[in-house]
């Protein structure tokens, strides 16, 4: 009977001590500048729809997380957003929430004195929110907390915001709360680039509504960036519905000289400023000008299948490194492109005669390596640049970090 105990015992000491390996928490304490405690703060994990609130104490606990790289916002009324990286392995972490009061005035003033102001949020809205049919049905809840700088030389908008943006996503089901840490929109090269830490919260609706939005999910997930990564992580991009090509960008030899190009504009330009011009000199200037609009490089699809294992590497626990020259070429085979976006988007990339209207996204290394992780985030999101449909899609496409597909949560 003893012995029988002790073994019961045993077992459930190791079920114990196995459950505290899968399972931390961050917890900590909210607090001001002065150090006094803060309850009622909102505490969120960035990514997902984890969420607590500091109690009378001004303490929090965010618990059964999983190992891994989380970043921890704080919200209150009447202070500015705090936000700490936290990395847990196989302890619980501690943290202390220090926030700072926020000062409206001064960004009531700079809102009222730039006249261009309202044209930025528009073009911001576009290229943050997208232009997708889900980005139709997005609304920006709190626009004045956004601040506007558009530097004219450089032809270069940026936006940020001392406050949490609020996203009304009706399509998707989502109110997000999204704490910008930057976005750029440089026009002449047009490359967006924007990054921040969002905070997804369930909408009320329905029952006919929130099935529609599950469906709705599911369509956005399928094929995204997330989906790419957490099935490349998982050595599964095959499996999923992904084919991986190289697209090498060469020098383009059909193309001349740029000395003779200019050469010959300079010429047939000081003839156009003489009474001499004829039909034929304007017709060579033209011809010439043209020339010198043709691309310097051309791209060359490799149709050599990239295999995922030669592609990624693991240099760190829960974390994995991809590191490559030439832009990925992927294609996204359980769905197609639609006509709409085939046509109207500026986005869709170039496809050879006898490949389907797969989605098709370009994927090139910025400033490499490019880490990643299980649940599909990308640790640096300047190290990448997309194109094609990842371009397209934006804030109005995201699912939260912990979403699981219906046909995978059974």
């Amino acid at each position: 009977m003893t012995k029988s105990l002790l073994i019961t015992i045993s077992l459930l000491l190791i079920a114990l001590f196995a459950s505290s390996q899968n399972s931390v928490s961050i917890s900590g304490t909210v607090k001001d500048v002065k150090g006094e405690i803060l309850p009622g703060a909102g505490i969120y994990l960035s990514g997902y729809k984890i969420a607590a609130v500091s109690d009378n104490s001004g303490k929090f606990t965010l618990a059964n997380l999983k190992p891994g790289n989380y970043d921890v916002l704080v919200q209150m009324m009447g202070y500015l957003p705090f936000s700490k990286n936290v990395i847990i392995s196989d302890k619980s972490v501690i943290l202390e929430a220090t926030l700072h009061e926020s000062v409206t005035q001064l960004k009531e003033v700079v809102i009222n004195i730039d006249p261009n102001r309202k044209k930025y949020i528009e073009l911001f809205k576009d290229r943050f929110i997208g232009k997708t049919p889900n980005a139709e049905k997005c609304k920006i809840l709190n626009p004045e907390v956004l601040i506007t700088e558009y530097d004219k030389g450089r032809r270069i908008l940026k936006v940020t915001a001392d406050e949490f943006l609020i996203v009304e996503n009706q399509a998707l089901g989502y109110r997000i709360k999204y704490l910008l840490k930057y976005f750029e929109n440089d026009f002449n090269s047009n490359i967006i680039f924007f990054s921040g830490l969002p905070h997804f919260e369930e909408l009320d609706g329905s029952k006919s509504k929130k099935k529609k939005w599950l469906k709705n999910r599911e369509i956005a997930y399928a094929g995204s960036t997330q989906h790419f990564f957490k099935s490349l992580y998982n050595n599964k991009t095959k499996e999923e519905g992904f084919i991986i090509y190289k697209l090498r960008e060469v020098e383009n030899k059909n193309r001349l000289a740029d000395k003779l190009i200019d050469n010959k504009i300079k010429l047939f330009t000081s003839q156009s400023r003489t009474a001499f011009l004829t039909d034929s000199s304007n017709d060579s200037l033209i011809y010439w000008q043209r020339k010198k609009n043709e691309p310097k490089t051309v791209q060359v699809l490799n149709r050599s299948e990239v295999l995922t294992d030669t592609l990624v590497k693991t240099i760190y626990k829960d974390l994995k490194t991809i590191n490559y020259t030439d832009a990925l070429y992927i294609m996204f085979t359980k769905e197609r492109e639609t006509k709409l976006y085939t046509s109207t988007s500026g986005h869709a990339v170039g496809r050879p005669a006898d490949i389907p209207n797969y989605q098709i996204s370009v994927m090139s290394m910025i400033d490499g390596p490019a880490n990643f992780y299980e649940v599909g985030a990308v640790q640096d999101p300047k190290s990448l640049l997309y194109s094609g449909f990842w371009g397209y899609e934006k804030v109005a496409d995201m699912v939260p970090l912990d979403y699981v597909p219906a046909q995978k949560s059974e």
